[in-house]
């Protein structure tokens, strides 16, 4: 399953992708008598994978030819697919490739920075470049979504845990990020985490490292790599997180970027406003961002 946020004069709505179009989940909910569909996006994703019987179960009966809550996506102005998660946590330096283009030894236990929710954007949303900085680079990554309460789980047990995964475009600049041990700075900037343009369901993904991780940068290829390149695989980095502090339903994990950014290029030219750059993990669907 395929879900989003889109933009209304109350907020952000709940969406489903299917063949036919975006079921609106609160009109397909409220016509069918489905009071047990979480019919927003913080009510779902507080639910997390206790919501999906219920979800499936009005997607299979709302894709329907014609209903009413159908919705074209080319007419609707998307949200980020995760709105407010309480914690977007990133793990820097855990790509082999990347590692070694950044003249970086590889980390024995993941390294772990965050970003705030001021830095999430959505699919087409523009990325304002602040003057405060000029070193301005793209990540692609595959970024985990959190579906129930994780304390000190097993990496064997880890994915269970796992609501789905999305794009997600780590922007950083790294003037900022380089001018003290803590990264924070270049990483947090306001719109400088894009996500989306849907959650995939775990069910959809399988396997988190067997999937294609590429990045454009005004349609020219930069990173073309896969996250079987990870050094912490996707279980281990949340086995690992969930023995120090609580994983909630909703919250947002970057796992890494792989090689092929401009800080590892001998020639560094940094992106500028009126650049855009797309991102794709898998088959997710293109995650595109104008920068202004």
């Amino acid at each position: 399953m395929r879900i989003l946020t889109y933009k209304t004069d109350g907020g952000l709505a709940l969406g489903i992708k299917t063949g036919q179009g975006i079921i609106d989940v609160a009109a397909a909910a409220e016509a069918l008598g489905c009071s047990d569909v979480p019919v927003t996006p913080a009510a779902f994703y507080a639910q997390g994978i206790d919501a999906m019987p219920a979800m499936t179960a009005l997607a299979d009966r709302a894709d329907a030819d014609d209903a009413p809550w159908l919705l074209d996506e080319a007419t609707l102005q998307l949200g980020p697919c995760i709105a407010n998660p309480e914690k977007i946590l990133c793990v820097g330096l855990n790509y082999r490739r990347h590692a070694e283009e950044s003249g970086s030894a590889v980390p024995e236990v993941p390294v772990l920075f965050s970003k705030f929710n001021n830095a999430l954007a959505a699919n087409g949303e523009d990325v304002p470049l602040p003057s405060a900085a000029e070193k301005y680079d793209y990540e692609v990554e595959l970024a985990v979504v959190v579906g129930k309460i994780a304390v000190n789980v097993s990496e064997d047990n880890a994915l269970d845990y796992v609501l789905g995964y999305t794009n997600a475009n780590d922007l950083s600049a790294r003037d900022l990020q380089m001018r003290s041990s803590q990264w924070l700075l270049g990483k947090t900037l306001d719109k400088f985490c894009p996500i989306g343009p849907y959650l995939v369901t775990a069910d959809e993904v399988g396997d988190p490292q067997q999937l294609s991780t590429k990045s454009w940068l005004n349609g020219e290829l930069r990173q073309n790599s896969n996250t079987a390149d990870m050094i912490f695989s996707v279980a281990e980095v949340i086995a690992y997180v969930s023995r120090y502090f609580t994983l909630k339903p909703g919250d947002l994990i970057l796992t890494g970027t792989p090689e092929g950014v401009i800080l590892g290029m001998r020639e560094k030219v940094w992106m500028k406003p009126g650049d855009v750059v797309s991102i794709e993990v898998g088959d997710f669907g293109k995650l595109t961002n104008k920068l202004v």
